[in-house]
């Protein structure tokens, strides 16, 4: 067989061949007739993975990292830093008051001043500033490390969500998740190494995890959480009509015309994506159901997280990086949740209350096991909200005591893998509108991760239609004071 086209009468092309094999894992009836034929020798259940053709294999970064693995907690939507870890009591003194400083440009109008309707207490020893919306969270005040001057580019969803995620809002660029992978590989063979979980999709869906130009590979799996049996949730993770051995022959064979039609195209970096994800497809039959079933988690346990979508994924989040896999994120919602353009005490409160006690036995799970000091954990969203209360659209009807986006000035907190614990950087102004004290792009924020994980952030690139290409694009500067 070659790679030529052939009429329908023809001989089957070996694309052809490699396809219609490809098409189901569930059927191996050429494989059975070739094994009945003794044209197929009986191999192992499980084939050995080869490190030096394995792009997943784990790998060193440039330097010893503080992190070796990363959990991100998406608050898709924008939360309000004036409402959870900025705290801004000047807004009372001008509540129905235009701002004295003005309003800045976001996405719809603004008018007088909103205070929270929130209150901030100081805990730990630290002292650290926490809205009592998330009160379980602000247990580990002195494991926080809150970036109070985060800023961002565009005041919409779409864009900012993508510059948080990939590192440029307009164009398709590879996701933070899918540079780890391809840095550091994952040390878990039979999960996939990036996994992103969501209820559904967040606004600009797959492109939050996808790998763009890099190797198909290492683009993260979603996993629609809103399925809580493990045969829904990972899809045709079972197969009921033909059992491991039969299976395991059937990827033999098509690993084998596989390599052969690889070996003239060895270039071909979708063709490896391919060949790697049958090999994955077929452990994680076994490795998947122990990892997402949760039976066999103590009931202290459980009821430590608390019930709910995301108290289940940020459960769910520990058990997959204790085996090994290297980056997982949790988006809090469908679509953008925290998007909370009206009604901000009640939308917040409903929303903190989903994820607030998650959260809180995930830092102390982490710590207790401890995973916390070599794996980094992140949560925020893609922007922050006004403090001027969100004006009434035309046609919309009114818009009851919301905020609009803010990407001038929004809040980030890590914990655990290297960076320092009870601490705040940088701030925004009096009024929590505009990050004016050492102030962090979203640049800057991937450049310290990297950092954390042990990458020099303009070293780890990638050679792309004629040019090296990385996760920071041309910008980005390490946040050193935020380094344990």
């Amino acid at each position: 067989m070659n790679s030529d086209k052939h009429s329908a009468k023809s001989h089957l092309s070996r694309r052809d061949l490699v396809r219609t094999l490809g098409a189901g894992l569930g059927t191996c009836g050429l494989v059975g007739v070739l094994a009945q034929a003794g044209l197929l020798a009986d191999t192992q259940e499980r084939a050995p993975v080869d490190d030096r053709r394995n792009p997943l294999a784990a790998r060193d970064p440039h330097f010893a990292p503080k992190a070796k693995r990363l959990i991100h907690i998406y608050l898709n939507g924008g939360p309000s830093q004036v409402d959870t870890f900025d705290p801004k009591p000047l807004l009372r003194k001008y509540e129905g008051q235009t701002l004295p400083t003005g309003n800045l440009s976001t996405e719809r109008p603004t008018g007088a001043a909103l205070p929270s309707p929130f209150q901030f207490r100081k805990h730990g020893e630290s002292g650290l500033e926490i809205s009592e919306i998330f009160s379980h969270t602000a247990q580990h005040a002195d494991d926080l490390c809150v970036i109070r001057s985060m800023y961002a580019n565009t005041p919409n969803h779409e864009q900012s969500m993508r510059l948080m995620n990939c590192g440029d809002e307009r164009l398709s660029r590879p996701s933070l998740g899918a540079w780890l992978m391809y840095g550091l590989g994952t040390e878990n063979q039979n999960l996939p190494g990036f996994i992103a979980m969501c209820p559904g999709l967040p606004v600009s869906d797959v492109s939050n995890w996808r790998a763009a130009f890099l190797p198909g590979v290492y683009q993260g799996t979603h996993l629609n959480t809103r399925n809580t049996e493990v045969e829904k949730l990972v899809e045709n993770i079972t197969n009921a009509a033909t059992n491991r051995q039969a299976q395991r022959r059937q990827l033999d064979l098509l690993a084998e015309l596989n390599r052969r039609h690889q070996a003239s195209r060895s270039e071909d970096a979708a063709l490896e994506a391919r060949i790697q994800s049958f090999e994955l497809a077929f452990r994680m039959q076994s490795a998947a159901a122990e990892a997402f079933r949760l039976d066999d988690e103590p009931q202290y346990v459980l009821d430590a997280y608390g019930p709910g979508v995301q108290a289940r994924q940020l459960l769910i989040a520990r058990r997959l990086i204790e085996r090994g896999v290297r980056c997982v994120q949790c988006y809090h919602g469908d679509v953008q949740p925290w998007d909370s353009h009206s009604e901000i005490e009640k939308e917040h409160r409903r929303l903190a209350g989903e994820c607030d006690r998650g959260i809180g036995a995930l830092l102390s799970d982490l710590k207790q096991r401890g995973l916390l000091e070599d794996t980094l954990v992140i949560c925020g969203g893609e922007f922050g909200r006004t403090p001027a209360v969100e004006l009434p659209q035309p046609g919309t009807g009114d818009v009851k005591l919301g905020r609009d986006h803010n990407h001038w000035g929004f809040s980030v907190w890590l914990a655990g893998g290297g960076v320092k614990g009870g601490y705040v950087h940088g701030a925004t102004d009096d009024f929590g509108y505009r990050a004016v004290e050492n102030r962090v792009h979203v640049h800057d924020l991937h450049a310290t991760i990297l950092h954390l994980m042990g990458f020099d952030h303009t070293r780890l690139t990638y050679r792309h239609a004629g040019r090296d290409y990385r996760l920071t694009d041309v910008h980005g500067s390490v946040v050193r004071d935020i380094l344990a």
